[in-house]
């Protein structure tokens, strides 16, 4: 059966393949949808991702949309399903707790990424514990599931850090109007916060079908448009994050999603962190992956989305292409690409 491998370390050694198809007990699926992000990106550049061991090529893709194969395990044929990224390392006190999210050893292991063979293969074998149902209502769009998973988890430790104290939050900020800040503003939205999103673009009307405010920062100063009970910085800059900081109102909460490894310095007026965010009871926090609840979570947002926002979902997913054409999809700026198995 034909997979997209790759030689983790090796820049652009990523590859149309054929592969064996899986053996042994499990839900037996059939792929339909993947999709891509830049992990991806990053992983075919050679710039990240581990092979499972013993072997030399990983099957990347991690954002899975499946249908059941056949019967088995508490499933029917035809049922469909996303499964879960991050898997338990065995032996840590988060792990044994059901929150590999939170792994405290970095022993983890992840579909698609490390040490796993991920879903951009025609079928996977996968553990029951690791499937989310997905509703006939929401279809293909459930190959958001995995973004948006990230986003929820971001988003209930953010209320979670708020809550810590009285507080009443009613206004946001998301920066970055890609997938996972537009997925953000559709979950703020759904919590019916008021929401400002701020990216390079000169409009984002996907962002105004969520019901969100929109300005450019190529026109906009941010430091005007504060303060924030919470900011999601999913644009991946490193200065915007430190900005988040003094964006944020009296016990805001600052979530930052995005990743920036560029070499260089951020840089923030003292008063910000030395005195604002001491005397206003500021915090700023990083999260990555997501546990099974998230799943369930975000897999039951995006549904209501569907109903609640029309149009918003289908159009955030700008391109899907079959497995061969996984170069136009990793080249793809325009909002989602994903890879279809089922052509």
């Amino acid at each position: 059966m034909k997979a997209l491998v790759v030689e983790p370390g090796v820049a652009h050694s990523t590859r149309v393949e054929d592969v064996d198809e899986p053996t042994g007990d499990g839900v037996l699926l059939r792929v339909l949808e993947v999709g891509v992000c830049g992990t991806d990106r990053e992983i075919s550049e050679g710039l990240f991702g581990v092979a499972p061991d013993g072997a030399t090529r990983l099957v990347i893709g991690h954002e899975s949309l499946a249908e059941v194969a056949r019967d088995g395990h508490g499933f029917a044929k035809g049922d469909l399903v996303c499964a879960t990224v991050r898997r338990s390392c065995g032996h840590c006190l988060a792990c044994g707790e059901g929150a590999p999210d939170s792994c405290l050893t970095g022993d983890y292991s992840e579909r698609g990424i490390t040490r796993l063979d991920g879903f951009a293969r025609e079928l996977v074998l996968e553990e029951p514990d690791n499937l989310v149902r997905v509703p006939r209502s929401l279809g293909r769009l459930a190959v958001l599931a995995e973004p948006t998973s990230i986003c929820t988890r971001g988003l209930r430790h953010a209320l979670t850090i708020g809550a810590r104290q009285p507080w009443e939050p009613k206004r946001a900020l998301v920066t970055g109007a890609g997938a996972v800040g537009l997925l953000s503003t559709m979950l703020l939205r759904l919590e019916g916060f008021e929401v400002l999103v701020a990216s390079l673009e000169p409009s984002s009307p996907i962002a105004e079908t969520l019901g969100a405010e929109y300005v450019s920062t190529k026109t906009t100063d941010l430091a005007e448009t504060g303060p924030f009970d919470i900011v999601i910085e999913a644009a991946g800059s490193a200065q915007l994050m430190l900005d988040a900081l003094g964006l944020l109102g009296r016990s805001g909460v600052a979530c930052l999603l995005g990743i920036d490894g560029r070499e260089g310095k951020a840089q923030i007026e003292n008063k910000v962190i030395g005195v604002d965010a001491v005397l206003e009871n500021r915090v700023l926090f990083g999260s990555v992956n997501a546990r099974r609840g998230d799943w369930e979570t975000g897999v039951d947002a995006l549904d209501r989305a569907r109903e609640q926002f029309p149009g918003a979902l289908e159009e955030l997913i700008g391109l899907r292409v079959p497995l061969d054409r996984f170069e136009d999809a990793f080249a793809f700026r325009g909002g989602k690409a994903t890879l279809v198995l089922d052509s």
